[in-house]
């Protein structure tokens, strides 16, 4: 049995979502697994394996997960470590790999931690969930990519598959 804990830094919920369903895979293969919002973190020397996901806002990761992880590098380069990002990017399939997403591409950029798993999930996009200021800049963002703009729109684009071949990888690492 691992020791495993699942970080997440989540705005409207997704990335959360996704950390929690991947603990809950990770408990049924018998590994002992938390979850925490990356403002409140148990004593990462507790456990086997470290995973941190991060969703994107207006093109960024929150500046507190740079700070996170500069914190903590030695500790994640000793252990088992992954991380996931979470955005409306990587629901295009030419988007949606460590390799060719973006944010995933300029989080790598910015950090010399070198996590040995990566992965990268679409979000959600869920319009009545926005306060206004957000909706209307998600609007104009997915106009631009040619997504979809109906203000009632609430679709999910997290490939839960992958989400799972992800929950597996960090099993057998």
């Amino acid at each position: 049995m691992k020791r495993i804990l699942i970080i997440y830094s989540s705005v409207h919920g997704q990335t959360q979502k996704i950390a929690t369903k991947l603990a809950q895979q990770l408990t049924a293969l018998d590994n002992e697994v938390v979850t925490a919002d990356i403002k409140a973190v148990p004593a990462l020397a507790e456990f086997d394996k470290i995973i941190i996901g991060a969703s994107i806002r207006h093109g960024k990761h929150n500046p507190s997960l740079y700070e996170f992880i500069e914190k903590h590098q030695a500790v994640l380069t000793d252990k088992v470590s992954g991380f996931f990002s979470v955005s409306l990017v990587a629901r295009k399939p030419e988007k949606n790999t460590p390799e060719t997403n973006p944010y995933m591409q300029a989080f790598l950029s910015k950090t010399t931690w070198r996590p040995q798993l990566l992965r990268v999930f679409g979000g959600n996009l869920n319009y009545q969930g926005y306060n206004a200021l957000d909706r209307n800049i998600i609007r104009f963002i997915m106009w631009l990519t040619k997504g979809p703009t109906d203000p009632v729109t609430n679709v999910e684009y997290t490939d839960w598959q992958k989400v799972a071949e992800f929950g597996e990888q960090i099993h057998r690492a």
